[in-house]
């Protein structure tokens, strides 16, 4: 498709096959945000009433954000082209630049919850409190509105929140659930296929280190941690593999951290690459050792046996489930040997106090499709197609455990 058809510029509908569509435009600020919005893609297949465009919005972590539209083959808007037209439907996990599009916008959280405080940066009165992030008025009003037409929420316990920090939003809320819960709940009896793709041999265990980004994530110890794993842990007994945040590939560029990990990676620890799909590897995991980010509060719903090695609380919102998880989730050692604090988290594994923190996550387990269709099509001004909107099961990953041995090209 042309760019000026794909624009919607005066004259283009006569170059259409399908006239009379409903508009929706997905709007992606960086590569976890594209990522999330995906998962409502399924909802509008399949539907010649409908016509989703996509483009990239500006942000700092611009620079991954295209590989989330990798495999989709879609025609991607320029931004300014976006801002020029008329939409039936708006769709962003973002705030940069919304209130500048026309047409009603649903903004979907892009982690588990709302687990960590605003930036400083994003505090538009120095010395007021901090915020949680994507909840504050600074997220979700310009000029004394609110610019989202709905505010899809995860959990009923998000309204409390909302309330909280941006009150004028709760009558546009609407608690939808969790599409990456959904999915990974759905997936987890694929775990041993998952397992195999991912090259974990028989007898061995699979140990998923996680990193968010910024100052108080695992990766800014992971020149001590890495080294650790290698020498303690046998590799014939345990697979390791890396999950570093997105914003971190894009923030400091994908040579520059496959440079940072490559003597770990050349020892046999397994770099997921950015463009993966992380939570196949989750539900694989025998142990995930994390931080603060969403990937070890949906752990919860795994069967991985959880251990903290950073979790700046400053940063997090105490009320949160990611704040709870980190007074359950027992903290790594440095003064222990490895596999001791393994088998004592395997040991000490608190089933039913992760089960009450996972089910924080989303209130309305499997039903994020059913929810979050009827939102959007309530908004088209359409009926809903007239079968069950599932969600797919998640595809099975790459053997990334084989190129890391050099057994596959990398």
């Amino acid at each position: 498709m042309s760019s000026d058809i794909s624009s919607g510029s005066a004259g283009s509908a006569q170059w259409l096959t399908l006239s009379g569509c409903k508009r929706v435009l997905v709007v992606i600020h960086t590569e976890v945000y594209g990522r999330r919005l995906r998962d409502l893609l399924p909802l509008l297949e399949s539907d010649l009433r409908v016509q989703v465009d996509f483009t990239i919005a500006p942000h700092a972590f611009n620079a991954g954000a295209e590989r989330s539209l990798h495999g989709l083959d879609s025609t991607v808007l320029p931004w300014d082209a976006a801002l020029r037209t008329a939409y039936d439907l708006v769709l962003a996990a973002g705030s940069q630049g919304i209130e500048q599009l026309r047409g009603p916008l649903v903004r979907l959280p892009h982690g588990a919850g709302h687990n960590k405080l605003s930036r400083t940066g994003d505090d538009r009165h120095p010395g007021a409190p901090r915020t949680v992030g994507g909840m504050g008025r600074q997220y979700l009003m310009r000029d004394g509105k609110v610019v989202p037409r709905a505010v899809a929420l995860a959990h009923r316990d998000d309204l409390a929140t909302l309330a909280r920090t941006c009150p004028e939003a709760l009558p546009v809320a609407e608690v939808v659930g969790d599409a990456t819960h959904d999915r990974i709940v759905a997936s987890l009896p694929l775990r041993r296929r998952y397992r195999a793709a991912l090259g974990v041999r028989r007898g061995q265990k699979l140990l998923l280190v996680s990193s968010t980004w910024g100052i108080g994530s695992s990766f800014n110890r992971l020149d001590a941690l890495l080294p650790r794993l290698l020498t303690e842990l046998p590799p014939d007994r345990y697979l390791i593999a890396v999950l570093v945040h997105p914003n971190v590939w894009s923030g400091h560029g994908d040579w520059q951290v496959r440079s940072w990990l490559s003597a770990a990676r050349r020892r046999g620890i397994v770099v997921i690459p950015p463009e993966a799909d992380w939570r196949p590897p989750l539900i694989a995991a025998d142990w995930v050792i994390g931080d603060h980010g969403s990937v070890t509060l949906y752990a919860t719903l795994t069967r991985a046996a959880i251990l903290l090695a950073r979790f700046p609380a400053a940063d997090v919102d105490l009320a949160s489930p990611g704040a709870e998880l980190a007074r359950t989730a027992p903290a790594l050692s440095p003064a222990h040997p490895l596999p001791e604090q393994l088998a004592y988290a395997r040991a000490e594994y608190p089933a039913q106090e992760y089960a009450r923190i996972a089910r924080r996550i989303s209130s309305e387990p499997g039903r994020f499709g059913r929810n979050a269709r009827r939102l959007m099509y309530g908004l088209l001004g359409l009926g809903e197609p007239a079968y069950a909107p599932d969600l797919p099961s998640l595809p099975l990953p790459g053997n990334w455990a084989e190129a890391a041995r050099g057994e596959v090209p990398a």
